[in-house]
């Protein structure tokens, strides 16, 4: 029998996943990772820690598995809350769910797992795995799950062959409501509880409580920047080449002060992302205010009216050449090579087609439509049809 450890969260998901695998004959074990014990940052007790734990245990005791805890919380401080941290600092967007995966789920728990002589371990991601093989070397793939209302292969979008070839998803060939349906006739604690909200791990966070931990308040102004800015009217100039077009449409607009006018304060530029309408508390707009820059430096943050203001809206976008990941190594573009691909820049957004172009610096991804609120520090992760070929950090 193969050993499988299953990643149990205390969430329904995780909870039939072990439950597949027992009944496809794996020995199973149940462990659950605690990554963070500070409550003083997360509100209510919408998703504490111990409760989690606690369901995991009822699970696993309900399933007949054995059950253990490891405390992660030190290497999730270190590599994601101070990555965020830093992130946030330099006026980017960091997605902790993305890191979580490639670091601490798939990387810390699963060195812990292979340790305790687990041959595999798996989660509750709807998402799917296929082994083909090429030039006699068996690659892994990674599709997306079979519930495209919940499929979360983009949060696994920086797993590498080494972390697939001991990986399954058991639950990704299901539906959300199939799997609460076998949780019920299982009659398990968690078949009715609610999906976590917020930051993997730490639970509903007010975010600007979280980074004040670090990142200390700092008034500042807002500024409203006009449709008619001449920076939205600029002519196009004539190109010499493919790079240097691209090079110009994933240009950053720069904003000062003085091209549009203060509407009201903030304390803290840092606390603040594109595409944001919530939390700026400036009234009296014909249009809802939208957050097109932030200047961490001057901290200033520029906004404009409504969704469809031309701030928001890019088609290209550029990941450095550090910062590109390839699950598909066999597919790597070379320089001057391109390719067609679908691709989102958050979870949850539909498929949109783009060509990636590869240069010397990098990776430039050139959408077909215009995008709202490309934001650094995200992810941009590439499809072709169901499969993740890879992904990069938006620079």
């Amino acid at each position: 029998m193969k050993r499988v450890i299953v990643g149990l969260s205390g969430g329904v998901d995780s909870s039939v996943a072990a439950y597949l695998l027992k009944e496809q004959g794996y020995e199973v074990i149940g462990l659950f990772m605690k990554n963070w014990h500070d409550d003083s940052v997360t509100i209510s007790n919408e998703c504490p820690w111990l409760d989690d734990s606690n369901d995991a245990m009822l699970v696993a005791d309900k399933l007949g598995i054995p059950f253990q805890t490891v405390d992660l919380s030190e290497q999730y401080k270190e590599r994601i809350v101070d990555y965020m941290f830093h992130e946030y600092e330099k006026g980017r967007t960091p997605n902790p769910d993305v890191l979580c995966n490639r670091e601490i789920k798939f990387d810390v728990f699963m060195k812990i797992a292979l340790d305790l002589g687990a041959d595999y371990v798996a989660t509750g991601h709807y998402c799917r795995k296929r082994t083909i093989e090429k030039e006699g070397e068996n690659i892994y793939q990674l599709l997306a799950g079979a519930d495209a209302n919940k499929d979360q292969s983009y949060f696994l979008c920086q797993l590498s062959q080494e972390q697939l070839a001991k990986s399954l998803f058991p639950i990704g060939e299901l539906t959300k409501p199939e799997v609460r349906e076998i949780a019920a006739k299982l009659d398990l604690i968690t078949a009715d509880k609610k999906d976590s909200q917020g930051l993997c791990f730490i639970g509903k966070v007010k975010l600007p409580d979280f980074l004040q931990q670090q990142l200390k308040p700092k008034e500042g102004v807002i500024v409203e920047i006009p449709e008619s800015n001449q920076v939205y009217h600029r002519s196009i100039p004539r190109f010499k080449n493919k790079e240097d077009e691209l090079a110009y449409l994933s240009e950053k607009a720069s904003y000062s002060i003085a091209d549009g006018k203060v509407v009201g304060k903030h304390q803290g530029a840092h606390y603040f992302t594109k595409g944001q309408r919530k939390g700026l508390g400036v009234g009296g707009t014909v249009e809802p205010l939208f957050v097109i820059d932030t200047d961490v430096k001057d901290n200033v943050i520029y906004t404009g009216q409504g969704k469809d203001h031309p701030g928001l809206y890019k088609k290209v976008l550029f990941v450095n050449q550090e910062e590109i990941h390839w699950i598909r190594e066999d597919l790597k573009l070379q320089v001057d090579e391109s390719m067609d691909v679908m691709a989102r820049i958050r979870y949850r957004q539909a498929l949109e087609k783009a060509t990636l172009h590869q240069v010397d610096s990098g990776l430039y991804v050139e959408f077909q439509e215009l995008q709202s609120a490309i934001t650094e520090g995200q992810f941009v992760a590439w499809y072709q049809e169901d499969e993740l070929l890879g992904s990069g950090v938006i620079s």
